[in-house]
């Protein structure tokens, strides 16, 4: 048995309860896969981040992401957890206003920038990353759309956006609607989705969005649907904001420039979560992100994990 302490932070809010919760063990040093499997498993929350230290002398982390059920490819909430944590716990020192950190996750590098109070505690995390987005305008007719969301076709917006179909790497059919309340009130229907031509699209989950939020913080209202989705939840939209960035930049009206929006998931009573989207639209291939949020302690504790 060897003891090893973790932390638990809601990621993406400043208030306890909300968000996304992340688990992370900032020295994981000497667990391997199975270990971690096990562990993420055991907790039982969305994503598990195990943080390993090769480099002694550098700012560099290497981190291993696990949900319950398998080991995570890409990830949003995550960076923001581990760097939070790392900070948080002392394992690495915030001796200026922005501390630059290094991620290594599947062979690719995050960069990530914490930035601190006047007591040297982070309040905020952001991490860039550069995506390449493939964008196609053939989607479903908007009566199929509106029978596989459970709403009516004339709360679909045609005026300012258009659904289209969104991959950087993960292939996301991005719909728009007019109001907030659809967002929230939206029930994916999996006959009617495969009666569409949807699956045709190769999408693997629906980013349905609103422009209207009754929120003062945020500008978007964000919500992930899909049939590997349950109809109760309403999971972290992270990982989405790359194919959503490039969404957005996909329209005319969207020029030149560097943009800021805030974009939230949830509700008051859903965990909601506000995110921090920067987009450097150069009207290029490639488009530069940076996405970030605040995040709060809710627990620490140590494991004695078994070898195995």
């Amino acid at each position: 048995m060897k003891d090893y302490n973790y932390y638990i932070a809601d990621v993406f809010t400043k208030t306890i309860f909300s968000g996304a919760q992340i688990a992370v063990f900032p020295n994981a040093e000497g667990l391997n896969k199975t270990q971690m499997q096990l562990i993420a498993k055991e907790l039982n929350l969305s994503q598990t981040v195990f943080v390993f230290h090769p480099h002694k002398k550098s700012t560099t982390r290497v981190l291993h992401i696990f949900s319950p059920h398998a080991e995570v490819k890409s990830a949003g909430h995550p960076v923001i957890a581990a760097a939070f944590v790392l900070a948080s716990c002392d394992e690495l020192m915030l001796n200026q206003a922005i501390t630059p950190i290094f991620f290594e996750h599947n062979d690719s590098a995050v960069a990530v920038n914490i930035t601190a109070d006047e007591k040297g505690k982070p309040i905020f995390v952001q991490f860039s990353s550069k995506v390449t987005a493939v964008m196609d305008r053939f989607t479903p007719r908007d009566e199929d759309i509106a029978s596989f969301l459970s709403l009516k076709v004339s709360e679909l917006d045609h005026n300012k956006y258009a659904p289209r179909l969104v991959s950087c790497g993960l292939p996301y059919l991005v719909i728009p609607v007019w109001q907030y309340d659809s967002v929230r009130n939206a029930r994916f229907n999996d006959a009617a989705w495969n009666q569409s031509i949807a699956p045709q699209t190769a999408a693997q989950e629906i980013l349905l969005f609103s422009p209207k939020n009754p929120f003062a913080d945020a500008d978007f209202n964000v919500r992930l649907l899909g049939s590997r989705i349950g109809l109760q939840e309403d999971p972290p939209v992270g990982n989405a904001m790359g194919a959503f960035a490039a969404y957005l930049c996909s329209f005319d009206f969207m020029q030149k420039g560097t943009y800021t929006f805030a974009v939230d998931r949830g509700d008051e009573r859903s965990r909601r979560s506000v995110l921090s989207l920067e987009m450097d639209n150069k009207q290029e291939e490639s488009l530069t992100i940076r996405v970030g949020g605040e995040a709060v302690m809710v627990a620490e504790g140590v494991m004695s994990v078994p070898e195995l």
